[in-house]
């Protein structure tokens, strides 16, 4: 489909932006929307008041977010949208489930947390994410992609099973569609004639460019001659209704939906609708009523624009994807220069140095080129550059069929997507020993994103899988260097780092392979000796001067160094593991079964993040409140010594 065309529908609202006093609210600002506190009276509105409501809804979201960060892009494009959902469906009766989940501000707004979103995904404030637990209109949460059809499946067969009349809707768009998962989804429901309603918010758009075959198939379709032949016929038809024909004419490039019976989506067994202008609120809100009276699977096709009304979010969306504060008028300027780089800067800039050294090296990503730090590899080596799209078990696969051919894939991937291809990482590469590097970003808490992206389990997970080496790198310099280490390793390797930028060490250009399974010394103490795994390091040592410890760099969890280990435990009373991970299964597992493998018995004292979900907020904190800062340590030290 034309990205161009699709973003000139017609109908759409400009919105002009107001210059916001935070602390200086013009008293009719929001007139309308401070009266919604809930769906219900969302609903009690005369329908002629949705596009003021709208038009505020809109401009909050920009004054909110500015103020806390968060998404815009992706909730300015779904204002309209949810406006119609709630002003249609009984909700929270009726079930919507939003996919990805970053698009929901606008939801949360109208259900009841318009004042809440001043602590937008801090500590103890509301998540940037649909929560079961925070709402009872969040139906299901989300975060990761491409989940939304199949538990709306699962919701809307459970109301059949228990005699209840009750809708499912979901909303899946920002590129979700590519997964595999929404397709076993899609085909699972098609067959069940359970009443559910799939809307594809179609903004052109994922975080990264879009990829992938379904595009490419819809401008066949459009091109061929059988879509030359339906135009005809559906001229003939529809263009007794002059109306309707003039709406097919707007969208041609989609208007396959409205004159071609036989789309890949009405092979999967849905009655396909659309596509409408999803910010046109005279054809959303009789088309979903319409729909709602109608049974069995409906899939509705709706076209926005990330970024709608804001037009420096819509002349760069993925920018404004995910923002930090900044000032509406002036819009996101530049960063200070001459700050440390982050561990992605670190990756990315590392991932161009060899590719110039080894011409087999290729990186792949699903759908995240600028998260994971791979724009400059993209533009310098576009032939080398792959991006799968959402699909992180075909990835992993994808990699392990390149290695098999004599190419080195470095599969850059966050912590949190790794665990959706775990068997894939298992079966496909580890079982047959391939050179994969996974380059692990978002180890450890990030912040404000939560319990969702928190890469908390990546070390457990990991270092129970034969053939894999696993490195944590403790500052910008060892990461760059363990990179390199692992891509020239005959098997496969996981570096994985933190969010953020590091302790600021120093950056050696020249690359050289570190001994793979050996720790180094930092500090020679007495009595206690700490073992850092990674980002742990720093508050070690620091923690180290008051306690006179001695300090390891571990730096491999798998293969452990084991002769240092049994060495440590003989020379001192206490041995204190810290990890930025799960306890449970983590590092800290590793020395103590290094131990009793030995036959040693020394006391342990295990520190990494506990057993439960850690929530959103700024990252220091969550780190200090789960002891995992300099201060946290000593205490938990000191009171295993019982002083």
């Amino acid at each position: 489909m034309n990205r161009d065309r699709a973003n000139e529908l017609p109908g759409k609202q400009e919105f002009e932006l107001k210059q916001f006093e935070p602390n200086e609210s013009d008293p009719a600002m929001y007139e309308l929307l401070k009266t919604i506190n809930s769906p219900a009276e969302l609903r009690a509105l005369e329908r002629r008041a949705l596009g003021q409501l709208a038009e505020e809804l809109r401009a909050y979201i920009i004054e909110s977010v500015s103020q806390t960060g968060g998404h815009l892009s992706s909730n300015l494009g779904t204002v309209e949208l949810t406006v119609a959902l709630h002003y249609v469906f009984n909700t929270p009766d009726d079930r919507l489930v939003w996919d990805v989940g970053h698009q929901t501000y606008a939801h949360k707004i109208l259900t009841g947390r318009r004042e809440a979103m001043a602590r937008l995904r801090m500590q103890g404030g509301i998540s940037g994410f649909p929560r079961r637990a925070e709402s009872e209109y969040d139906t299901f949460g989300t975060a990761h992609s491409s989940t939304s059809i199949s538990a709306a499946l699962g919701m809307a067969q459970a109301a059949k099973l228990q005699g209840e009349h009750r809708r499912a809707v979901a909303i899946i768009g920002d590129g979700a569609m590519s997964a595999g998962i929404a397709f076993e989804a899609l085909n699972n429901a098609g067959v069940m004639d359970t009443d559910l309603l799939v809307i594809l918010n179609d903004n052109d758009m994922s975080i990264s460019r879009p990829v992938g075959a379904l595009n490419k198939y819809l401008a066949r379709l459009l091109s061929g001659g059988l879509y030359g032949a339906a135009r005809k016929a559906g001229e003939r038809v529809l263009g007794k209704v002059p109306q309707l024909w003039e709406l097919a004419l707007r969208v041609e490039e989609h208007a396959k939906g409205m004159v071609v019976p036989s789309t890949l989506f009405e092979e999967f067994g849905f009655n396909y609708i659309g596509p409408i202008d999803g910010h046109d609120l005279d054809s959303l809100i009789p088309t979903l009523k319409n729909i709602r009276e109608l049974k069995g699977p409906q899939f509705l096709h709706v076209v926005t624009r990330k970024g709608q009304g804001y037009k420096l979010a819509e002349v760069d969306p993925v920018l404004y994807h995910g923002v930090s504060k900044f000032q509406p008028d002036a819009g996101i300027v530049g960063g200070k220069p001459g700050g440390r780089p982050s561990y992605t800067q670190i990756f990315g800039d590392w991932l161009c140095d060899m590719a110039a050294l080894d011409q087999r090296l290729v990186g792949i990503t699903p759908a995240m080129c600028e998260g994971s730090g791979m724009v400059r590899f993209a533009q310098e080596y576009p032939q080398r550059y792959f991006d799968v799209g959402i699909a992180e078990q075909h990835a992993v696969t994808f990699a392990a069929g390149l290695a098999c051919e004599g190419v080195k894939p470095v599969v850059a991937i966050y912590s949190t997507f790794l665990q959706r291809a775990y068997d894939q990482l298992i079966h496909d590469v580890a079982i047959q020993n391939l050179p994969v590097v996974f380059a692990l970003d978002r180890a450890g808490l990030v912040g404000a994103d939560g319990a969702t992206h928190n890469g908390a389990f990546d070390l457990a997970y990991l270092r129970c899988i034969p053939n894999l080496t696993v490195m944590t790198p403790a500052d910008e310099n060892e990461c760059r260097q363990m990179l390199y280490t692992a891509f020239q390793m005959s098997t496969p390797a996981a570096v994985r780092y933190p969010r953020g930028a590091g302790p600021g060490a120093e950056i050696n250009k020249e690359m050289r392979a570190l001994p793979v399974g050996k720790a180094e010394l930092r500090r020679q103490g007495t009595k206690i000796a700490i073992l850092a795994f990674g980002s742990m390091l720093k508050p070690a040592l620091e923690a180290a001067e008051e306690l006179d410890a001695t300090v390891a760099n571990m730096r491999f969890v798998k293969p452990l160094d084991e002769d240092l280990v049994r060495q440590l435990a003989r020379e001192h009373e206490l041995l204190v593991t810290v990890e930025e991970g799960s306890v449970m299964g983590g590092a800290g597992s590793a020395v103590a079964e290094c131990l009793a493998a030995a036959g040693l018995t020394r006391p342990l004292l295990h520190l990494g993040l506990p057993d439960r979900f850690i929530d959103h907020g700024d990252t220091a904190l969550l780190l200090a409140a789960v002891g995992l800062d300099q201060a946290g340590l000593l205490a938990a030290i000191r009171s295993r010594l019982g002083a």
